[in-house]
């Protein structure tokens, strides 16, 4: 889902809130009692913060996190992209292209010399020719493109640090 930067409704989270995301993102199966116990709320009181912090946006996922090894996804890529022309509605075509396609994992638009970074998972390297033929040598507005593959995955996640 693509989201136009902006700052967020002002949402106060409290010494409890964030040990509870914390608790989350760690292991978000981890059920509302246990929580409880570690943060010294009751239940119903964890469940009615997740709820707040899930309508907030400040929860924007409940997701399982899958290692792409192990389905048969073993190459990840980062590529950036430099477009010829950024009009808006050029970058907002980008970005639905880029976001429509399930091998981009991650998209950011970005400042500096490239305009996007991707990051890519595909099962192999002709999978990926296939992608740039289809998401950049297909793009008229593509100026060229950077490829960076992964070596190795020394740390993957979407925690954010939070502040106590």
């Amino acid at each position: 889902m693509a989201r136009t930067p902006s700052f967020p409704p002002s949402v106060t989270l409290d010494r409890f809130d964030l040990a509870i995301l914390a608790i989350l993102q760690r292991d978000n199966s981890t059920p509302q009692r246990v929580i409880g116990e570690a943060v010294n709320l009751s239940a119903p009181a964890v469940q009615r913060r997740i709820k707040r912090m899930e309508e907030a946006g400040v929860i924007s996922a409940n997701v399982a996190v899958i290692d792409p090894l192990h389905v048969g996804q073993p190459l990840t890529i980062f590529v950036e992209v430099e477009v010829i022309s950024e009009t808006a509605d050029l970058i907002d075509a980008a970005k639905r292209e880029f976001t429509a396609a399930p091998e981009v994992q991650q998209c950011y638009y970005v400042t500096g010399e490239a305009d996007f970074i991707l990051i890519i998972v595909v099962p192999t390297m002709g999978d990926y020719e296939a992608l740039t033929r289809r998401l950049f040598f297909g793009n008229n507005n593509v100026k060229r493109f950077r490829t960076f593959v992964a070596m190795d995955r020394v740390k993957v996640g979407l925690a954010v640090p939070l502040a106590r």
